[in-house]
């Protein structure tokens, strides 16, 4: 049976790893084709130096039954970006969704490190790469995105607009960062919505990336070990789960409703019935309010 997505173009911007890989697979699983972009390459690694390639992200698609189509981009270029565009217009003549997963920032940012004491050329590089490549990602595709009615642009953050307007975020470049692309898909969504598409902001809970996971120093396939040093990480989830929620949204014929909406990946599962991989449904922004934030002992009972 073909998917919700086939004959669906998108572009997964930033999908080296984490929710970007996760995103494009669970694109690719509903039959899209999919353009993931990154700088680690199997020739080329990125100052991250770690394992994880486009090419392995688009080889991952491929075999969950999309399309997969690796193109490394540095999308603080904006030429690169261009030829990127230019290429999908070429290739596919339409571009339905986009994607700004670009971040690039967890070796850059110092945890409850003021302003004035934190490596400023870390700091401002952070913003670049969170807050510019987004922008100069828009403004390259979405000419070719509106060029059909029904377009879907997913900004990817960390935390939703709630949360993080009254919550100190790990400290001001990082706070400013998360907010900035928060706003950035408020703003699109003034800008395309009357033009026929539709901008949100997305964000995972507490995701268990590669480098989480090599963090705690554990597996996918035995992630419950790190609850002995941290028992709140029970509510965490796989990438694939926001992967699920962008791969709903833009099979959603209504999305239009959502316009301009700060969403996240537990708050939509419900709605689109949707779950992790594990058929649990994790809502990680409420358990951190509810539970974590409080101070209260770890149970994930009633949250996932």
């Amino acid at each position: 049976m073909p998917g919700p997505l086939e004959g669906k173009v998108a572009l997964v911007a930033g999908a080296t790893r984490g929710a970007g890989r996760g995103i494009a697979v669970e694109l690719g699983a509903a039959g899209a084709t999919v353009y993931v972009t990154g700088r680690t390459t199997r020739e080329h690694r990125s100052e991250y130096d770690r394992p994880e390639t486009i090419e392995d992200t688009a080889g991952l698609v491929t075999e969950a039954g999309g399309h997969g189509i690796a193109v490394p981009t540095d999308h603080l270029d904006p030429a690169r970006v261009r030829g990127l565009v230019e290429r999908i217009d070429t290739e596919q003549g339409r571009l339905d969704v986009l994607v700004n997963d670009v971040w690039g920032g967890e070796k850059l940012f110092q945890w409850d490190t003021p302003v004035w004491e934190h490596d400023l050329d870390n700091g401002l590089r952070l913003l670049r790469l969170a807050v510019e490549t987004h922008a100069i990602t828009s403004h390259h595709a979405l000419p070719l995105l509106l060029r059909r009615p029904g377009g879907l642009v997913v900004e990817m953050t960390d935390g939703t607009a709630a949360y993080n307007r009254d919550t100190y975020r790990v400290n001001f470049f990082y706070d400013l960062a998360k907010a900035s692309v928060l706003r950035m898909a408020f703003a699109l969504a003034h800008e395309i919505g009357p033009r026929g598409a539709t901008a949100v902001a997305l964000t995972p809970g507490w995701m268990r990336s590669e480098m989480m996971l090599e963090a705690f120093g554990v597996r996918e396939d035995n992630w419950r070990d790190a609850l002995t040093n941290e028992p709140h990480f029970a509510i965490s989830e796989t990438p694939r789960y926001v992967g699920r929620a962008v791969a709903a949204l833009a099979a959603d014929p209504e999305v239009a409703r959502l316009n301009g909406q700060s969403l996240s990946s537990g708050g939509l599962a419900p709605v689109y019935g949707f779950t992790d991989l594990d058929g649990s449904r994790p809502d990680a922004w409420r358990y951190m309010v509810e539970v974590q934030d409080p101070g209260r002992p770890a149970d994930t009972t009633g949250y996932r």
